[in-house]
């Protein structure tokens, strides 16, 4: 278990139901990390968590490709977009989400293939808050850079997402326009993301 380096405002996330669990709620993604080794156990039942996700046809049509360490953690880094290299480096490890374009099979295009790979990324968020390590999803990734570096065959394989997990740090060492932000984020009202009857378009 790591400790937090400060006391966490969660004021801006009260549940609208008392029976929430706060790993829930207390999930959220900060950018400032204090660069720490992570056992090696602690990182398998993060990933195992993850592996265990429920998916169309069982596919399980994810692989999570991480940095093994600072040897290859650069590596890892400069796929990042600017804006993501300016507060990730401190991240125990960098890692990118890719998904299996075709079942297996009958090499048909897997629809679903992202839905279910956004499963296994909470299970492997939720696992790693039960350890109180922090995981930042990205989108700012050089996908392109990512196929080439990793020969990847885009005709089979999608690049989703980059992420960062590791320890939390203080906002101190973020650049001044990351530094305001980095707190839980609100959510919009439960009646804005849970309809029943009818669909209303929302703003």
């Amino acid at each position: 278990m790591y400790d937090d380096p400060y006391i966490i405002d969660y004021q801006a996330r009260t549940p609208a139901n008392r029976h929430v669990n706060e790993i829930f709620y207390k999930r959220w993604s900060p950018r400032a990390f204090r660069k720490t080794a992570i056992p090696a156990d602690v990182l398998a039942s993060i990933f195992d968590a993850a592996h265990w996700s429920p998916s169309c046809f069982n596919e399980q049509p994810w692989t999570f490709l991480t940095s093994s360490g600072e040897s290859d953690f650069d590596v890892f880094y400069q796929l990042l977009t600017e804006f993501n290299r300016a507060w990730a480096q401190q991240a125990s490890l960098l890692g990118f989400m890719i998904a299996r374009r075709h079942f297996s099979r009958n090499n048909k295009e897997n629809g679903l293939a992202v839905f279910d790979c956004g499963a296994a990324w909470m299970a492997l968020t939720l696992q790693a808050r039960m350890h109180n390590l922090y995981t930042h999803g990205m989108g700012g990734i050089r996908r392109d850079a990512i196929y080439e570096t990793f020969a990847i065959d885009q005709q089979r394989y999608r690049v989703i997402c980059g992420f960062a997990l590791g320890v939390l740090a203080t906002a101190e060492q973020l650049p001044d326009d990351l530094r305001q932000e980095e707190k839980p984020s609100p959510r919009r009202a439960l009646a804005d993301v849970w309809q029943r009857g009818k669909f209303s378009p929302c703003a």
